[in-house]
């Protein structure tokens, strides 16, 4: 697979140095490359209680992005999922720790625990004072005798964090970073394995599965389990989570695994605070990648009871830009549309012969929609049919109160409909199609006419002609043939839209922005969407109003 990487032998000292030329700098790292990669704070004056955790690479921004007042003092590196030297361990204790001392916060894997455990030890027999914790959130296997330190990581280093910037002593942050992982739970799930750098991608996760309580480091999860959406698998998550919470308000951490869209994780923010245990979560830090797994296509969720002594380290300001706040949780707030953009509702009436038709186009449209967007993917963005398939579900559900037994009212009503549902040029294009094909039908045009003057004002605005390779090289033919039959109208749409593929240097429309070669041989959507309404209109010609 190809990434934006040099060799695999250097990428984590490349990527640890690009990071400390963009951090302000805040940020150093101590000499000793390749085999020694320790970031620091440059303002650390070790008069206060240092915090140093770290592990393999291929999490990021954890460990180094978390560096700063606030957070962690240093963070030691180790390379792709591989826990670092005793002693890289040992630089970075030795290089932050003053009379305060140092808690080193490990995540529960055995390379970590011995390497961070041994460096610990001979720190001691320097005679510093370093205390040592153990992170083990992981329920996904809640009968393992050493559950994995994951996500849940990242509690520890806020709120002792926080702690040591107040000036707590050893003992304290020591003991408030027992309590937090006590309490925090975390389990995971994944729609695909990451890509290690250097090795061939697994393909263990079935088409059509996803992996639950998988760990950070590409390690197979606890079992595969049906995938649908993101509710159900919200649920299974929750499922998991559920049994181990006390009673009382909690935090949630929603943390991006590192291949999964912003737009997806606020999907999965949603679902999290509809589940059944949202009444619970008070507060939330994400949706963000934080502790991540590569570019794996995943999501954890880490959740941890709170007091109001930990709601205030949590949110306590912060260095590190890439700790995303904890924010209280609280209902979607809604305000009214300005005046002007609160449409006039026409008075609702009813024609079973109109509803039926309008019932059939967008079934059409509905029933098109993996194919149209297969098309657009060749020429555009790949989303030709959902747009005409939402809308066109919105139109159906709209029907009860749409005018459908005044022509002229239903275009204008049609054309507002869209214009608030469908989105995209596409939308604003129909929905000057049927508000002007509304303004035609008052003039005493007929719905023929009426149609045509709709064609003739989005190629005015739009600025797209015939030749152009959009839905009016089938659209036009069609309209013009119309008074012949539907049939005849089909015909005309039909070989307008296969038209298009030999159309190679698209005028208008996002396929104006695509090459030649992407463009010939395959119809442009628009013409095909208009091709195949008309052609299966055309099969039951009874339905026509």
């Amino acid at each position: 697979m190809k990434q934006f990487i040099n060799s695999k032998e250097t990428l984590v000292t490349e990527a640890i140095d690009g990071a400390l030329r963009t951090a302000g700098g805040r940020l150093a790292r101590l000499d000793g490359y390749p085999h020694i990669k320790v970031v620091v704070r440059t303002d650390w004056d070790k008069s206060k209680v240092a915090l140093v955790s770290g592990g393999g690479s291929g999490h990021e921004p954890s460990h180094a992005g978390f560096v700063g007042q606030g957070m962690l003092t240093a963070a030691v590196c180790g390379e792709v999922f591989a826990s670092p030297s005793v002693d890289a361990v040992l630089a970075g204790i030795l290089a932050v720790t003053g009379k305060a001392g140092c808690l080193v916060i490990v995540k529960n894997y055995t390379g970590d625990r011995l390497n961070f455990g041994l460096a610990v030890e001979r720190a001691r027999a320097f005679g510093l004072k370093v205390n040592m914790v153990i992170v083990d959130d992981d329920v996904a296997l809640p009968d393992l005798p050493q559950a994995r330190g994951v996500a849940g990581t990242l509690f520890v280093h806020k709120i002792a964090g926080a702690l040591a910037d107040q000036g707590a002593d050893l003992e304290t942050v020591t003991e408030a970073a027992g309590r937090v992982i006590s309490g925090a739970v975390s389990i995971g799930m994944s729609l695909d394995t990451c890509t290690i750098p250097g090795s061939p991608k697994e393909d263990r996760i079935k088409a059509g599965m996803a992996e639950l309580g998988l760990g950070i480091h590409g390690e197979a999860g606890v079992e595969q389990v049906a995938f649908s959406n993101a509710k159900t698998a919200m649920a299974m998550v929750v499922d998991r989570l559920e049994p181990t919470l006390t009673p009382g308000p909690h935090v949630a951490l929603l943390n991006n695994l590192g291949g999964t869209t912003p737009l997806e994780m606020s999907v999965l923010a949603e679902e999290l605070t509809h589940s059944r245990i949202g009444g619970q979560i008070r507060w939330l830090v994400g949706p963000a990648s934080m502790m991540t797994s590569l570019d794996m296509h995943g999501f954890s969720v880490s959740l941890l009871a709170v007091s109001k002594t930990e709601e205030a380290l949590l949110q306590a300001p912060v260095a590190p830009w890439v700790w995303p706040g904890c924010l209280a949780l609280g209902p979607v707030s809604i305000l009214p549309l300005p005046d002007g953009l609160s449409p006039i509702q026409p008075l609702p009436s009813n024609n079973d012969a109109t509803r039926k038709f309008i019932e059939k186009c967008c079934n059409i449209l509905i029933a098109a929609e993996a194919d149209l967007n297969a098309l657009d993917a060749k020429s555009g963005d790949g989303d030709t049919g959902s747009t005409l398939a939402t809308a066109s579900r919105a139109l159906i559900t709209a029907l009860d109160r749409m005018p459908l037994a005044d022509l002229t009212q239903l275009y204008r009503a049609i054309g507002l409909e869209l214009s608030q549902t469908m989105g995209g040029s596409s939308g604003v294009l129909l929905a000057i199609f049927f508000a002007a094909a509304g303004d035609a039908s008052s003039s005493g045009r007929n719905s023929i006419g009426a149609l045509k003057a709709g064609l003739d004002r989005i190629m005015q605005v739009g600025g797209a002609k015939p030749g152009d390779r959009t839905m009016i090289d089938a659209l036009m033919p069609a309209l013009n043939a119309l008074e012949n039959g539907i049939e005849a109208a089909a015909r005309e749409a039909r070989q307008g839209a296969d038209a298009t593929s030999r159309i190679t240097r698209a005028r208008a429309g996002r396929a104006s922005y695509v090459s030649e070669a992407n463009l010939s041989g395959h119809n442009d959507p628009g013409a095909e969407a208009v091709a195949r309404l008309l052609e299966q209109l055309a099969q039951e010609p009874a339905l026509m109003p």
